[in-house]
């Protein structure tokens, strides 16, 4: 079994938990599974991925089979930082209020509403995901966009919706220290049972010495600075 320890802004522990012990996808000799539908970047703009990639190194959602691949973006600024001043307030942010966009077509299949936004550096672990939207874009692929601002869902359960339309803004609701954007992608709309898919977006853009760099198709990783290519 492992244990999992939850600890608040002061060290203290707010949640604990007994796991069994499960092997990530990324350790399997076989290939991991990858989308099928082709699917642009969740926003408009420069963001920064903060966790993605296939190493527990690179990404803190490594062990969690479901988003063993996640990705968490915050939004770059035009000085290349994070936040104005000296981000103390969630409002500090560039991603703050950020448009979120749907990376592909489909139905909306859990909506999440109603969850405060935290203060800078305090966690919410009694409801992770913040409010979140789950889009299922075919059978088996499941977009799950999480803490996102309170009462800015532009969508609702059963909605269907199109690539790139608004469906709510960057937050920093549920278990988040600071303003980001959660992404990944699983094969179902069951938070829980799911096991996470490799995403490939298409025609974005990675930040190499400054300056932008067009490709077709990209996992992105931690560290990059990434945007969709421009029309």
């Amino acid at each position: 079994m492992d244990l999992k320890l939850i600890l608040d802004s002061q060290n203290r522990v707010s949640g604990l938990g007994l796991l069994p012990i499960e092997t990530p996808a990324s350790a399997s000799s076989e290939k991991p599974r990858m989308n099928q539908t082709r699917l642009r970047l969740p926003f408009d703009g420069r963001w920064e991925v903060i966790n993605g990639g296939d190493t527990r190194e690179m990404n803190a959602h490594h062990d969690a089979p479901n988003q063993v691949y996640a990705l968490d973006f915050v939004g770059v600024g035009p000085e290349g930082k994070n936040f104005r001043g000296g981000g103390a307030k969630v409002e500090d942010y560039y991603c703050f209020g950020r448009k979120v966009l749907a990376p592909a077509a489909g139905v909306v299949t859990v909506a999440i509403t109603g969850v405060p936004d935290n203060a800078i550096g305090s966690l919410n672990p009694y409801s992770a995901l913040g409010n979140a939207l789950f889009v299922e874009h075919r059978p088996g692929e499941v977009s799950v966009l999480a803490h996102l601002k309170l009462d800015s869902l532009r969508v609702k359960l059963g909605d269907h919706v199109r690539s790139g339309q608004v469906l709510g803004l960057s937050g920093n609701s549920g278990n988040s220290t600071r303003p980001h954007l959660h992404y990944h992608l699983q094969d179902t709309s069951v938070i829980q049972e799911g096991k996470g898919i490799k995403v490939s977006f298409q025609k974005m853009s990675i930040e190499l010495d400054g300056k932008p760099q067009p490709v077709e198709s990209h996992s992105a990783a931690k560290g990059e600075i990434v945007s969709p290519q421009m029309e």
